[in-house]
């Protein structure tokens, strides 16, 4: 089965000019086919409050009402969506921007209200994903460059994780390739100690996974991204990997895996 490589990048290296521009040549060299998908950074919740609106988050989750939603999507479907992939342009890669709308690519749902009322916040599953024209896409050459906005099927876009989107993606084209998943972002890997940088988790599986959230090692942010991670895994991706978007030719890196 023909490896792809879905390759997601985080939003402090979106957030400086020349770490994203660093990135992407890094990029650029990653052999066969890819994926690349990105989520906004602070540069949303920045023109938010030019805008006079006040961001909202609640456990790192942003609350998106209908002004939110105007400008997350003007600011990850235009802005970042479109300068990434004249980035990759400059460096010899035919990239095509991507919202979730764009070719039904990825079509949620919205997250029905519980304890919290998101707002315009879509779900996704590996159902949802267009594999098929993914797939075409790779065929032809090209390199889709996704972003976190969805839609319903209803005329409604939706505001969506990253993190999951990639997660998703990849599952939906392990039916058609050997799908390795790369969570990019500003650290080495999943650290043993937050304040050393070079304590990298070289391994994890699902055992110490366990073993270490319940020591506290891991904690915060990185358990959602664990967690998609490993229900990746359990879905038929073949390999995820966590490290640094500036070395992602490095052997500094963990690698997840079941078992």
């Amino acid at each position: 089965m023909k490896q792809l490589k879905i390759i997601k990048i985080g939003g402090g290296i979106i957030d400086d000019a020349v770490s994203l521009a660093h990135f992407l040549q890094l990029f650029a060299r990653v052999e066969g086919p890819r994926i690349l998908v990105h989520g906004g950074g602070k540069g949303a919740s920045e023109m938010l409050r030019a805008l006079g609106l006040a961001p909202k988050l609640v456990n790192g989750r942003r609350i998106t009402d209908a002004p939110t939603l105007d400008v997350v999507t003007m600011f990850y479907a235009g802005k970042t969506n479109k300068a990434i992939v004249a980035g990759l342009q400059q460096n010899h890669v035919n990239a095509l921007g991507l919202s979730g709308a764009d070719g039904n690519v990825i079509r949620a749902v919205k997250r029905p209200v519980r304890e919290i009322d998101y707002g315009f916040v879509g779900d996704v599953k590996p159902a949802g994903v267009n594999a098929k024209l993914l797939g075409a896409l790779l065929e032809l050459g090209l390199t889709p460059v996704i972003c976190a906005i969805t839609h319903d099927g209803q005329g409604q876009l939706l505001n969506t994780n990253a993190d999951t989107v990639a997660a998703t993606v990849a599952v939906a084209m392990s039916q058609q390739f050997a799908v390795e998943l790369h969570y990019c972002f500003e650290k080495n890997g999943v650290l043993l100690d937050v304040n050393d940088d070079n304590s990298v988790i070289d391994n994890i599986n699902l055992a110490s996974y366990a073993e270490l959230k319940e020591a506290g090692i891991i904690a915060d942010g990185m358990i959602p991204k664990l967690d998609n991670s490993f229900d990746a895994l359990g879905q038929g991706v073949h390999k995820v990997i966590i490290g640094h978007a500036l070395k992602i030719n490095d052997s500094l890196k963990t690698v997840l895996c079941l078992n």
